[in-house]
C-alpha cells in the first residue's frame, strides 16, 4: 500500500493549486463608441470587430 514518507507542506500544495484560482475577466474600453468590451470579441452592439463590420448591428427596441 502506498503511504507518503512526509508530509506535504503548505507551499507545495499552494503551487500545485496555483492554476485554480478565478480568471479575473478584462475589459477595454472601445475607442469609437468609450463602452466597455471584451478584447479580441466582437462588439455585438456595433457587429464590429478590428475596424471591420462582421454581423449586422443590433436594432434597439
Amino acid at each position: 500500500m502506498a503511504v507518503p514518507k512526509k508530509k506535504v507542506t503548505r507551499s507545495k500544495i499552494g503551487k500545485r493549486r496555483g492554476g485554480h484560482r478565478k480568471e479575473i475577466i478584462t475589459y477595454v474600453e472601445d475607442k469609437q463608441t468609450g463602452e466597455l468590451r471584451r478584447p479580441h470579441h466582437i462588439d455585438l452592439k456595433t457587429g464590429m470587430y478590428r475596424g471591420r463590420q462582421i454581423l449586422e448591428p443590433k436594432e434597439e427596441f
